[in-house]
This record gives C-alpha cells, sequence and structure tokens, in this order.
C-alpha cells in the first residue's frame, strides 16, 4: 500500500525523500535502509536520499540543502528568485534562512539565522521558500546588475506597495539602506535621476558643445550636442513607462533620424552601471560627425 505514496513523492519532489518522509508513508526503517543497500536510493546527507532513476538536478540540490538544514528551513535571495522563476538559471551556491535559534552548516549552502514574518514566507511546488515581494529585495542587492532584476520584477512578479510593504516588516536586515535607495529611484521612475547621472558623466569626461533639454522638431531633447547633431535621450526604469509613452518616444526619435540627428538611447541602469560604455558610445558618435 505505501508504494504508490512514495512513488507519488519522489515525483513531486524531483526524486528526494527523506528517511522521515519515507516512514510516515508506511516504511519501516529496515525497508528504508534495504533500498539504500540495493542502491535504489542513494544517501545523500544525513536521513535524505536520491532515488536512483532520477538524476540529481539543481531543484533536487535546493530540496536536500533545504532538509539538510532542518525544521524551519527556507530558501531565499537568488534560490528563491530562481524558484519562483524570475532568474533563468540557478545561483552557484544555494541560500537557506533558518530559524534564529537554530545552527548548522550545509556543505554548498549560505546559511543565515532569521526569523521571518509569516507574511514573507510561501511554498511552491511543495519548497518552503521566501514570498515574491522579499525575495525580490533580497535578490536585487545580491546579484550584478540587480536594478534591472529589480526593474524586470516591477514589470512582470510584484507591485511598489508589495515591495515597500515588505521592506517595512524587514527594515533591519541586512542590505536594508541599499534596497531602500533602489526603491525611491524605482518609485521616482529614475527618468530624473538619469538626466543628472548623464550630465555628471558628461562634465567628467569634458565634453563641450553640449545643452540640455534643447527643443529639435518640436521635441525637447534630454541632452544634444547641436553642431554635430547628436541627441541622447535619456530613459527611468521601464516597468514606470506605458505604451503611450513608449510610442511617443518611437515616433519623436523616427522623426529626429529623418531629420538627420543620430539618436543614442541609455537607460538608468546604463549609466549607473556601465558609465564607461556611455562614454565610449558617445565619443564614437560625435567622432563620426566631426
Amino acid at each position: 500500500m505505501h508504494r504508490p505514496r512514495i512513488t507519488r513523492l519522489l515525483a513531486d519532489q524531483d526524486g528526494v525523500i527523506t528517511r522521515a518522509q519515507a516512514r510516515a508513508a508506511g516504511l519501516t526503517g529496515r525497508q528504508v535502509d534495504l533500498r539504500a543497500q540495493r542502491e535504489e536510493w542513494s544517501r545523500v546527507a544525513p536521513g535524505i536520499y536520491l532515488a536512483a532513476d532520477r538524476p540529481r538536478t539543481a531543484r533536487a540540490d535546493l530540496r536536500i540543502a533545504l532538509h539538510h538544514a532542518g525544521a524551519g528551513a527556507i530558501a531565499h535571495g537568488p534560490s528563491a528568485a530562481w524558484w519562483h522563476g524570475m532568474l533563468d538559471n540557478p545561483p552557484r551556491r544555494h541560500h537557506a534562512t533558518i530559524p534564529r535559534h537554530r545552527r548548522t552548516r550545509v556543505p554548498g549552502c549560505r546559511i543565515r539565522h532569521r526569523d521571518l514574518d509569516e507574511r514573507d514566507v510561501t511554498h511552491r511546488d511543495g519548497l518552503p521558500l521566501t514570498a515574491r515581494a522579499l525575495t525580490v529585495l533580497e535578490t536585487a542587492i545580491s546579484i550584478p546588475g540587480g536594478t534591472v532584476f529589480l526593474d524586470r520584477a516591477l514589470q512582470r512578479h510584484v507591485s511598489l506597495p508589495q515591495l515597500h510593504a515588505a521592506h517595512r516588516r524587514n527594515r533591519y536586515r541586512a542590505g536594508a539602506t541599499q534596497a531602500g535607495r533602489m526603491l525611491r529611484i524605482a518609485r521616482e521612475g529614475g527618468a530624473s535621476e538619469a538626466e543628472r547621472l548623464l550630465q555628471r558623466l558628461l562634465r567628467r569626461g569634458g565634453f563641450t558643445g553640449w545643452r540640455a533639454h534643447v527643443r529639435a522638431l518640436g521635441y525637447e531633447l534630454d541632452v544634444a550636442f547641436e553642431r554635430e547633431r547628436v541627441a541622447i535621450e535619456v530613459d527611468g526604469w521601464a516597468w514606470h513607462r506605458d505604451a503611450e509613452r513608449f510610442a511617443r518616444d518611437m515616433d519623436r526619435q523616427n522623426a529626429l533620424v529623418n531629420a538627420g540627428w543620430q539618436v543614442l538611447r541609455f537607460s538608468w541602469h546604463h549609466l549607473a552601471t556601465a558609465p564607461d560604455q556611455v562614454v565610449r558610445d558617445i565619443r564614437a558618435a560625435l567622432a563620426a560627425r566631426r
């Protein structure tokens, strides 16, 4: 009678099963040991097994890590973001949160100790992990290109009020200051700060002959080198731009190009994370026009 339950558990858990789960499904301790001895199951950690006919995937690895971390362990950060479908690939090392009072070590897994609000915990495919909003905040401050990740998450997975609520509930966590700054920029849309970043780069790069807020063809250009007819437009965060604004921007760019302008577009993310490339692109455009 226990075989269908065991089969279902293994199918639902990427081939991973614990000794306690097997016992709860009807196996005796001796029967569990026999499966290991016959190499039907391989022991991958204390009290944790992987079915021999199932590959050890990244999904299996995360389940194994959480079982190994013990009661109350949940995935967080990039591990949770990957499990939620927000990242295409799993992190090199998984991330697990365990209750503050517990201590343990899990090979290949980053462990942190924190007691989380129940609103910040969820389950997906039987795996306990941080809820979407906290996952987004904690991932954005821990991976390269975190602002791009946050911008994309606001378009697809979470709302700004949800992020603010999660931030307030966890305002004393490590990285809260950085996350708060990202949220402020996201709330403002990033366009104003993007303009300031661009103008700062132009001054530091020693560029001359440019002006801000130039009128051309009835449009206002963020920055223009009028002699070379090079226009520079800056965009805020994508989640903040609606379809109507996007269409207007395309119309403006097409009109300028048809009138002989070269138009460069940079997002807040370009200006904040790749300033050297922005400067190179501007120099190349100007050199081609002289």
